[in-house]
């Protein structure tokens, strides 16, 4: 095996300026761990974006190469569990964070981290889910075992074209829920429809000034991808027992309310926290993307680019202008 491969780099000068580069870097560098993985694909997150701005709140240290979701198969395992040659997906966790991520050839990792490809699911179609299709999964099963059923009335998607924000479009829709989706890409309608959306809102009408502290209930249960006064507008506006998941803060992460929608309306808000879900709640959540929970339309989602193409592709994230999933393949 070839001891130098490519990484997509983030460095920090000593004026704390930042930039991006794709470097060759040996395996000799990376991070102390009992798997070493040869990377097939990654995807890019708003994590992803944050970190190669520099941002100090998702990575520490630099120089750092960013990606939290990758895939890839084995080529030394130094763990009982896994063996050269199995194909797995390493998400969660530090990983992409204050530890060298996905963009890149190769990534060495401690042995809890990664997940066993599950049978039903190609290497693209688990970068296409990711993290955004963990998140939205872990979302509907905690709101599943807190009591929402589809009988109860429509769910609130809000953020709703991005990687999260579609998946659970298409997982509410898969699953027999009416999916009420906030966005204010007007020229993404078709792609809300064709996930499943049933209703398409712009963002004012997920984003309450009046000051009440209840409104009239328009959902039952909501996926907010947002925060700040969008999450207080969808639990204001959110029907009686409904559950409300946390998952984001697009907006801020401010939260200005009042208590009168949990103890008049008995509504419910989950934190959704994926980096460190238990082992067995994260098996069964893979279990459920690679079978019944499988969305239908993970290709149409999907935009594969190169590691060349990243530094545009995240300049489009930033600016808001991403929509599905970007991959990048090895």
């Amino acid at each position: 095996m070839d001891n130098e491969y490519k990484a997509f780099v983030v460095r920090e000068d000593e004026n704390g300026k930042f930039s991006r580069s794709i470097e060759n870097k040996s395996i000799n560098e990376l991070p102390e761990g009992e798997v070493l993985i040869q990377v097939k694909y990654a995807a890019l997150n708003y994590k992803d974006a944050l970190s190669s701005t520099g941002h100090k709140g998702i990575t520490r240290q630099f120089p750092h190469t960013p990606g939290v979701d990758a895939c890839g198969v084995v080529v030394n395992s130094q763990s009982s569990e896994f063996k050269e040659g199995d194909a797995v997906i390493v998400t969660s966790y530090d990983f992409g964070m204050n530890t060298s991520g996905g963009f890149q050839e190769f990534i060495r990792v401690p042995a809890k981290w990664p997940v066993k490809l599950p049978d039903n699911l190609s290497f693209e179609e688990s970068m296409v889910l990711g993290t955004g299709g963990f998140t939205a999964a872990l979302s509907l099963y905690k709101m599943e075992q807190n009591g929402q059923i589809p009988e109860m009335g429509p769910i609130l998607v809000t953020g709703s074209t991005g990687g999260v924000g579609s998946m659970a479009v298409a997982l509410l829709a898969m699953n027999n829920y009416e999916v009420i989706a906030s966005s204010g890409k007007t020229e993404a309608h078709d792609y809300l429809k064709a996930l499943g959306a049933t209703k398409i809102i712009s963002r004012d009408e997920t984003y309450d000034q009046s000051g009440r502290p209840l409104l009239r209930p328009k959902w039952a249960g909501v996926i907010d991808t947002v925060g700040d006064n969008t999450l207080a507008t969808a639990i204001k506006a959110c029907g009686k027992n409904g559950n409300i998941a946390v998952c984001g803060l697009i907006e801020s992460p401010k939260l200005n309310t009042t208590v009168y929608p949990f103890i008049l309306n008995g509504v419910n808000v989950l934190g959704i926290e994926t980096a460190e879900t238990p082992r067995n709640i994260r098996l069964k959540i893979w279990e459920l993307l690679a079978d019944k929970w499988k969305p239908k339309h993970l290709d149409s989602i999907k935009n594969i680019i190169s590691l060349g193409d990243l530094e545009e592709y995240i300049e489009l994230m930033l600016a808001g202008k991403s929509k599905g999933r970007v991959l990048v393949k090895f």
